[in-house]
């Protein structure tokens, strides 16, 4: 008895040091915005834990601080719902928290890179992305030094496993034109001169499925799609859905509650994409997308704050960090 009573005492202390560690079933979920604790008008970038440890960064966009950015530790599969600069990484932020929540000092320039693929690169892992992105960042890769293999394609209504984790690319209504500052020669310059972006086939959302049984929606930026219902819930049946409602680009905050209520249907909601200073010293302010956006969903939304893990069990409910 007094072997058990002090395995259960350090299990106890174990659980106190780390208030995760009881939750080994759950995916975790950091987001990596501009300044710590707060959800600011560029944050765009989520880590995926899964059990297993596989991890999954998602639209690394402009403030993920680079690959040398601390907070990002291993990562083994980049996603990238389309090529925009806010989310392929035209430039990003020399270090988490520079400038402010409103303005992030995103001053390091990417191009012709982009920060998606210099993160890639460094950390050697695979980008997985639909349509025809994926030849793209095939040669991205290759002219960074990288395994142009690395560049991983998955059409919608396809699958692939990524050590352990089931990825497919969901349509996305929006648009996908690359800066021809990514595009490199006379070519370039010619879409420069022009005013014209190059096409790269359609944006794309992602369904992700983890070990542990729970499935995930990641919108990108998108409109309200027949697919979300057909496919992202009907098929998939997503249980955590990650959708953005920063208005004129992507479905607003009314739009995206439609979604959510009426189509996809799932046990918890991250907003993403708000296109402004969402919170104040981690409280949602009055007044903006972000606190409409709750206000009319009917389950649980869970705001991404900067460098905060949160953890979802495989019914999509957070266990842990909400």
């Amino acid at each position: 008895m007094p072997l058990i009573r002090s395995g259960l005492a350090a299990l106890a202390l174990l659980v106190l040091a780390n208030p995760l560690a009881h939750a080994a079933d759950t995916v975790r979920v950091t987001p990596l915005g501009g300044q710590d604790g707060e959800f600011c008008v560029l944050d765009r970038a989520l880590v995926f834990e899964d059990p297993n440890g596989t991890r999954i960064l998602y639209d690394a966009g402009r403030t993920v601080a680079g690959a040398d950015d601390p907070r990002l530790g291993d990562i083994d599969v980049v996603l990238v719902s389309h090529v925009h600069g806010d989310h392929l990484g035209d430039r990003h932020i020399p270090e988490p928290n520079a400038g402010s929540c409103g303005s992030p000092a995103a001053s390091e320039d990417d191009a012709p890179l982009s920060n998606s693929v210099k993160i890639a690169v460094a950390k050697d892992a695979r980008i997985v992305t639909g349509s025809e992105m994926a030849s793209f960042f095939a040669g991205r890769l290759q002219a960074a030094g990288g395994n142009p293999d690395n560049s991983v394609l998955v059409r919608f209504g396809a699958h692939v496993d990524e050590g352990g984790v089931g990825i497919t690319t969901v349509p996305a209504v929006h648009s996908n034109g690359l800066s021809p500052k990514f595009i490199d020669g006379e070519m370039g310059k010619i879409y420069q001169a022009a005013g014209l972006t190059a096409y790269v086939g359609p944006p794309t959302g992602y369904v992700l499925t983890f070990s542990n049984g729970l499935v995930v929606y990641l919108s990108g930026d998108t409109g309200i799609t027949a697919d979300q219902e057909a496919v992202v819930q009907d098929y998939y049946g997503a249980k955590l859905a990650v959708i953005n409602i920063g208005d004129t680009y992507t479905t607003g905050p009314t739009e995206a509650a439609y979604v959510v209520n009426e189509l996809v249907e799932p046990a918890s909601v991250i907003p993403s994409h708000a296109n402004e200073p969402a919170t104040k010293d981690g409280k949602v302010q009055a007044g903006t997308r972000t606190a409409a956006f709750i206000e009319a969903v009917d389950v649980p939304a869970h705001v991404p704050l900067s460098g905060r893990t949160m953890a979802f069990d495989a019914s999509g409910r957070c266990a842990e960090g909400c």
